[in-house]
């Protein structure tokens, strides 16, 4: 049976705090993995296979400098919780990001359920652009304050629903209950985002960066900077080559035979996103 090395994470995400199962620890480790860890879709949206099994994202997370989408993120998170000691399970949940409140969406996401020092918290550090950067107590109503935006979490009809208050308003990300999850259940939604050619992560090219201060945003050829102090900057991308260069100077996605991808890698990418984002194979 595999088991993580929490020390290589760690060093990963530039933690040297104490490794104890207390709230500071959760907090420190729930700010600073969203930082040093992007959210991307870089296999799906090169029509590769996303590997759940957990010696498979260890080293692609921690060891070889990538990213990952929610699976890979939370399934790491909670095995390092799990580690140093955290009462912790997985949930799942129905994404209702610019969907109305009503619609019935599949269970594609995973969040993280933790007990520690007697009360319930949430953490979640792979929601893309507004990916929790601490982990919320499980109190309904309650607005609470994280190193970015406001988040709390509201209770209707028997489930729960996750907003954060953004654009000046609050808008939900998800719909959840607390029902365990298992590796089998992340397994199949899984396979249908990372292969199914009706899946956004199949079509579009997807990262996302929690830095102090600022949040970065990519959707294709376009990069939002979205800063604390409100202001929102865009660039976009004119060829493949400028983007492959901004995954590497931005998200620390960097095309390199020694770390994260290799030299191929890039190749595959620069026609991938030519054919895919700019109408035409490079």
């Amino acid at each position: 049976m595999f088991e993580i090395d929490p020390t290589a994470y760690f060093d990963r995400i530039g933690y040297d705090g104490p490794v104890q199962p207390t709230l500071g620890v959760l907090r420190g480790l729930h700010r600073l993995h969203p930082a040093a860890i992007p959210f991307e879709n870089l296999d799906p949206f090169l029509s590769r296979p996303v590997d759940l099994d957990l010696g498979a994202i260890e080293r692609k997370l921690v060891r070889n400098g990538r990213g990952g989408y929610c699976f890979e993120q939370n399934l790491l998170f909670m095995e390092v919780l799990g580690t140093i000691g955290f009462k912790v399970s997985g949930l799942a949940a129905r994404v209702l990001w610019n969907q109305p409140e009503d619609t019935i969406t599949p269970r594609s996401h995973m969040l993280i359920h933790v007990e520690v020092e007697g009360r319930t918290w949430l953490a979640d550090v792979g929601f893309g652009g507004l990916t929790q950067t601490a982990p919320l107590l499980l109190e309904p109503g309650l607005e609470q304050q994280t190193p970015h935006e406001l988040f709390r979490v509201v209770e209707a009809d028997g489930y729960f629903r996750m907003q954060a208050h953004a654009g000046g308003a609050w808008r939900t990300l998800y719909r959840f209950d607390l029902q365990p999850q298992f590796p089998v259940d992340y397994a199949v939604s899984n396979y249908y985002l990372s292969t199914n050619p009706a899946s956004h992560f199949r079509s579009n090219l997807i990262c996302a960066r929690a830095l102090p201060g600022r949040r970065l945003a990519l959707l294709n050829n376009r990069l939002t900077t979205h800063h604390g102090d409100g202001r929102t900057e865009r660039v976009e991308f004119a060829d493949p080559e400028k983007l492959a260069d901004a995954l590497a100077s931005e998200f620390g996605i960097a095309f390199t035979s020694h770390v994260g991808m290799n030299i191929q890698d890039r190749a595959a990418f620069i026609v991938t996103a030519g054919e895919k984002l700019f109408g035409a194979a490079r």
